[in-house]
């Protein structure tokens, strides 16, 4: 199809993807309010996107505590689990793959969404950042620390999600352990203000981490099972601090002996000018981390066609996942493949409902296809 090196083949973990590109996972908020189960709209959205090499879902729930943005999905009741068959099953059968990617939301949730109950979190540390609630964007409120306990039941229903992902037929499981969310909430020193055995060292704060993954690979075979993670610097508790880059560094590293199928690791979503990130920017991320993680490494953020080859013709990356350009091109890879125009994404269409900025983006038509025609 092209001798592009997004296009050479690639055995990630136990599976054989014909390509290189994968579709990152985009929050879409098109599953049911009311219960949280992805909808046949959802199904053929996904389907229309199979010729990736790998599709990784939207952040999906693993729990109503860890749920905390509307219109999203879930994974802990047998309903989501027939919801979510469909999609794989309508994936499948265009000949794609897909992995779920498992989320719990933490500080980031508001009580809105939790039938007035507090959002939990490592610590009674407000995020400062912004809810999506059924009455519009509020700002977080000051989460309350999880019990030890409680820290047990959450590092088991991730299992459990996990376990309920494969019966709905999905080819894997990402973990979702950066950006804002309840695992980077204890990564992060500033939100993590424990003084228990989860809280101090890096070592401690990236205890409840390793718990989740220790968990998910009691059900689910490491050669399924990844991790999406990476240092970060965003607004107020996730500013990047000193201990930013040294924590990612020491989960990485460890992440690296477990075997799994893959790391993706995003690159800057925001200026590290004057950080203590700084030399993370652009590739930097890439080249800093190849060296720390011996196993498939999925590049994220900014992607485009050309750098995609790059970065893959460097071996500064195994694969690329493209974000922005999957919203409003179904047919990537084709595109790719003929290093054809990119359609542009309607941004009042991406947080909304319904198909119109959703399914309804139409492939592209060479003019040998419309000769054809």
């Amino acid at each position: 199809m092209s001798n592009q090196p997004l296009f050479a083949p690639y055995r990630m973990g136990n599976l054989d993807l014909p390509n290189r590109i994968v579709m990152a996972p985009l929050t879409r908020m098109r599953a049911q309010r009311h219960d949280h189960v992805p909808t046949t709209l959802q199904a053929e959205y996904y389907a229309q996107r199979a010729s990736a090499g790998l599709i990784i879902t939207e952040a999906t729930a693993i729990s109503p505590k860890g749920f905390g943005w509307v219109d999203t999905p879930g994974l802990w009741t047998e309903e989501h689990v027939r919801g979510w068959r469909r999609v794989t099953d309508a994936v499948h059968a265009a000949g794609g793959r897909i992995i779920a990617q498992l989320w719990h939301t933490g500080a980031i949730s508001h009580p809105e969404l939790l039938d007035g109950a507090q959002p939990v979190s490592a610590s009674n540390v407000d995020p400062g950042q912004i809810s999506v609630t059924p009455t519009g964007r509020k700002p977080t409120v000051t989460p309350r620390p999880l019990t030890k306990k409680e820290i047990q039941v959450t590092v088991a229903d991730f299992g459990g999600a996990a376990r309920n992902a494969m019966e709905a037929g999905f080819d894997g499981i990402q973990i979702l352990a950066n950006y804002l969310y309840l695992i980077s909430q204890f990564l992060n020193a500033t939100t993590n203000l424990r003084q228990d055995e989860y809280g101090g060292s890096l070592e401690n704060r990236s205890r409840f981490l390793f718990e989740v993954v220790e968990s998910v690979l009691g059900e689910v075979d490491a050669q399924r099972v990844g991790v999406k993670i990476s240092p970060m610097h965003e607004g107020g508790a996730f500013q990047a601090n000193e201990e930013t880059l040294p924590v990612t560094e020491y989960a990485i590293r460890k992440l690296s002996t477990y075997n799994l199928s893959h790391l993706l690791l995003m690159g800057n979503t925001t200026d590290f000018s004057g950080t203590p990130l700084e030399k993370l920017a652009d590739d930097g991320m890439f080249r800093h981390f190849r060296h720390f993680y011996t196993g498939t490494l999925i590049a994220n953020v900014k992607m485009d066609r050309d750098r995609g080859n790059r970065l893959v013709a460097e071996g500064l990356a195994d694969l690329v996942a493209f974000g922005r350009s999957y919203i409003a091109n179904p047919d990537l890879v084709q595109r790719f493949a003929e290093n054809a125009p990119l359609a542009e994404v309607d941004w009042e269409t991406v947080y909304a409902s319904g198909p119109h900025g959703y399914s309804d983006y139409p492939t592209y038509q060479s003019s040998e296809n419309n000769h054809r025609s």
